[in-house]
């Protein structure tokens, strides 16, 4: 299951609902989800206030002013709390001729060893799954001698066999997530076999309450669909043999997958089901949220309480006598490990719901810097003079035409002792304009951020619909109001 990020599956409690004389006990993996906060720009500036209405500008479409303007050259404190904005001239990045670098693109996710491509959407193995496949040779070996015991040695290539075809039907499950995804035009990151189970990352969250559901029904959908196959292949297969022993141990193994993912409780894919009626009946995503994810913790006590008192009693198909020393341990740290899984999932489905409930609140109006525009061979101090005589905190090289060709870097700013700036032109100062460096004054929130991840760069020219000019965006300042934002209780 996804919560707009990934999801991953836990193993859960074997289910002895099959004969042990006759089918082993199959690994159970359920699921758990930790979804990615939205990234932020690389920064560490204070956001600035919407600019007033009526605040003058020097020029038409050439942005605001900022609520407390400071003019340059004087050593503010960078704290809005303070009642102060920093100065362009000396604000920001590390000292030097050359200022600070702008942000790289992020590479490509990765986690591990590159499978394929399905849907175009990558498909790893992390080194993790090594360690549980070896895990469930050793474990499912072991039973396989039991009840095949003329398989000798061989039985580990079939228990090896069995973890691999497993993990294949993982994938299904992961798959039918990441189709319902992209059926709702939502990105997915990359699909992770890992040794929890799987893990599909969804970047955004869905639309609709609906649509929520949907996304989260369909990986249990399939792992019952894969059971129901499984056991129709089960019927013409003799009991006792090799293909019965496997088809069996998939079947059952399907079936526990999709159980434990339907538990109603965040960040399970039940979980998620229960968020998205919430949502539909109280019409906040929030509310859905909270509720689901306090199911989860309820169940995490509940697993770390239950299932070694379960084993115990021999309700899961074990006498008491069988279910001591060694097994006891075992069932203990099992449900310690699902427990801490569950409760910590639930946390982390809280945790981003704050931030998606917050990034509204970014908007590029808002943010953007008040502007002025300097020609090329403009010296610095005389740009620096008419951007404090006009309160403004960025500058914006034209052309001619008054055509924005480039962008005044603040850190380099930095870099030019106040002695030189009569003689250093703005143009040395500048990075060019590219078109993914162009951001509408309506951006806010995701699209915002989206925006600023798939161009890096230290300022973006922020314009209206009508191509005017609105002003600069600051990544810093970004930076500076997503924190804020987060450090605010929902």
């Amino acid at each position: 299951m996804d919560e707009s990020g990934r999801s991953a599956q836990p193993p859960s409690n074997d289910d002895e609902t099959a004969d042990p004389n006759t089918t082993p006990d199959p690994p159970a993996p359920g699921k758990a989800t930790e979804p990615p906060a939205p990234d932020a720009p690389e920064a560490a500036e204070p956001p600035h206030p919407h600019p007033e209405p009526d605040a003058p500008r020097p020029q038409a479409g050439t942005g605001h002013r900022p609520a407390h303007p400071a003019p340059y050259g004087d050593h503010t404190d960078e704290h809005p709390a303070d009642g102060h904005e920093r100065t362009l001239a000396h604000s920001g990045g590390t000292r030097g001729t050359r200022g600070t670098r702008p942000p790289q693109p992020p590479p490509e996710p990765r986690g591990g060893l590159l499978m394929g491509r399905p849907f175009g959407v990558p498909v790893y193995v992390a080194p993790s799954w090594f360690l549980v496949a070896a895990l469930i040779t050793w474990v499912f070996g072991g039973q396989l001698d039991r009840v095949l015991p003329e398989l000798g040695a061989a039985r580990y290539l079939v228990s090896l066999f069995f973890a691999v075809a497993f993990y294949a039907s993982v994938l299904v499950h992961e798959l039918a997530h990441t189709v319902a995804a992209i059926r709702f035009k939502l990105p997915v990151r990359r699909i992770q076999l890992q040794f929890f189970g799987g893990v599909s990352e969804i970047e955004k969250e869905a639309e609709t309450p609906g649509r929520e559901f949907v996304l989260a029904f369909v990986g249990p959908l399939l792992s019952l669909v894969l059971a129901g196959l499984f056991y129709l292949a089960l019927q013409p297969v003799e009991p006792g043999t090799v293909p019965g022993v496997l088809l069996a141990g998939l079947m059952i193994s399907n079936l526990i997958v999709a159980a434990f993912n339907l538990l109603p409780g965040l960040p399970l894919d039940g979980g998620r089901m229960l968020r998205a009626v919430v949502w539909k009946i109280t019409g906040r995503p929030m509310s859905g949220t909270i509720a689901a994810a306090w199911v989860g913790r309820a169940l995490a006590v509940a697993v770390l309480i239950g299932l070694p008192l379960l084993t115990q009693s021999g309700a899961l198909g074990s006498t008491a006598e069988d279910s001591v020393g060694m097994d006891t341990v075992t069932d203990a740290l099992l449900a310690a490990i699902l427990a801490a899984i569950i409760w910590t999932g639930a946390g982390n489905s809280l945790r981003i719901a704050r931030l998606r409930e917050h990034l509204p609140e970014l908007r590029a109006r808002t943010l953007t810097r008040r502007a002025v525009p300097v020609h090329t061979d403009t010296p610095l101090s005389e740009a620096l003079r008419r951007a404090n005589d006009a309160g403004a905190r960025a500058l914006v090289v034209v052309d001619a035409d008054g055509e924005p060709l480039s962008l005044v870097r603040e850190a380099a700013i930095v870099g030019v002792p106040e002695h030189r700036r009569p003689w250093v032109a703005v143009s040395g100062l500048a990075q060019e304009i590219t078109d993914g460096m162009r951001v509408s004054a309506e951006l806010a929130g995701e699209d915002l951020l989206e925006v600023l991840r798939a161009t890096p760069a230290t300022e973006y020219l922020v314009v209206e619909e009508t191509g005017e000019i609105y002003g600069v965006l600051s990544a810093a300042d970004v930076e500076r109001a997503f924190v804020k934002a987060m450090a605010r209780p929902s």
